[in-house]
């Protein structure tokens, strides 16, 4: 089969020093410390093993997420941008869905054609962190598309336990073809919710909420905003098709931060004007810009408000504690998505027509062209690129 393959050299940065563990596995905690020069092959593969409890997948669509383009991005030194969980080699894809082809002899649950859409984080179930309801936290915790193969394939070879059903997608588009690129975006809409809902606990319908940066993360806390009952969602975007798809899939206002700094205004004056001063209820932070997206929300908190950080980026933003004190705010840190009823309750959502994101899709690639499509998401010119098959 042919698979997306990401290869990188082993390089700590001369500051960097890898721990013993990180040394014996190969396996970077902080990958933009670590791996140089990325080089991005589509490359002839052995079909991947079935083990007793998994599920033999066909890919048939698969988003390209922010995490896969940080890893062929480099900074001035030649090291990839990406800052997190990383093991290379790999096949990169982790947004995806697909069709079960053979299942593993102790599997229950699944059968051959049934259509799923998987959890990128594999966790583990028995360490501490598992145990106490934390998976997304596990301490033996591998990444489809970062630490073992992902979907950018003909094939993958997955758990079971980490595989959802959306036969109901398929039922309520009336269509395959939609209900797998639906599929496909369930990992990222299943990250902003757990951010949103299971991490910081929402928000009172008809609060205001706001959202910097509508990648498709930032397009699915819009969209769970909305179905939520947020009072008004006020997003923040430079790229003008984005600000156009931010708008459809449920946003009141969207404002091109350049754009204002251009005029002598800022977020944090569009903000308090949007919400007559009030400040906002909820913030999501989805741009990994976080030097330049904090100050402008802790400027606009609401009393009780809280900060949902899930934009990924290996940099320190500047906080003043006291006027999280004043306001009775919160910061939440976010990873994953795994757990706690995220993905049955979002392919629920899209099941009932309470969200549909598939607006957000602009352009489609098959996996041959897959190399083309990654060139293409580094111009930020699109709302999710996806690979179909």
């Amino acid at each position: 089969m042919k698979g997306l393959v990401l290869e990188a050299d082993w390089r700590p940065r001369e500051d960097y020093a890898p721990s013993r563990w990180e040394t014996e596995t190969r396996t970077a905690v902080t990958g933009s410390s670590i791996w140089h020069h990325p080089r991005l092959t589509l490359t002839d593969l052995p079909d991947p093993a079935l083990g007793a409890n998994d599920v033999l997948i066909r890919p048939r669509a698969c988003g390209i997420c922010g995490s896969d383009v940080h890893f062929v991005e480099t900074d001035e030194s030649g090291y990839v941008l990406y800052p997190g969980l990383t093991r290379f080699p790999v096949v990169i894809g982790h947004e995806f869905s697909g069709e079960v082809v053979e299942v593993g002899r102790e599997v229950r649950d699944l059968r051959a054609g049934d259509m799923v859409t998987c959890e990128e984080m594999i966790w583990c179930g028995e360490c501490i962190p598992c145990r106490n309801s934390y998976p997304n936290q596990c301490e033996r915790l591998e990444e489809i598309g970062f630490t073992i193969n992902g979907a950018q394939a003909g094939l993958i070879s997955v758990g079971a336990k980490y595989c959802w059903k959306i036969n109901s997608l398929a039922e309520m588009y009336g269509d395959a073809n939609k209900a797998f690129e639906a599929g496909a975006l369930t990992e990222p809409t299943t990250v902003a919710y757990n951010g949103m809902f299971t991490r910081a606990g929402g928000f009172k319908p008809g609060g205001y909420v706001v959202v910097f940066g509508t990648g498709p993360i930032g397009f699915a806390a819009i969209a769970l905003a909305r179905a939520a009952g947020a009072g008004r969602i006020i997003a923040f975007e430079v790229s003008p098709l984005r600000q156009e798809l931010a708008r459809r899939v449920g946003a009141d206002d969207v404002f091109d931060p350049v754009a204002l700094g251009k005029a002598g205004s800022s977020p944090r004056e569009a903000i308090l004007e949007a919400t007559r001063g009030e400040g906002a209820d909820m913030h999501v932070e989805a741009a990994g810009a976080m030097s330049r997206t904090v100050p402008e929300m802790e400027a606009t908190l609401a009393i009780g408000a809280k900060i949902v950080i899930i934009g990924r980026a290996a940099e320190r933003a500047p906080i003043y504690l006291e006027h999280f004190q004043t306001h009775g705010a919160q910061i939440f840190g976010t990873q994953g998505h795994s757990g706690y009823g995220n993905f049955p309750n979002v392919i629920r959502l899209m099941a009932a027509r309470r969200i549909d994101l598939t607006p957000i899709i602009t352009s489609r690639f098959s996996l041959e062209q897959s190399i083309d499509a990654v060139q293409q998401a580094r111009r930020r010119e699109d709302g999710k690129i996806m690979i179909r098959s």
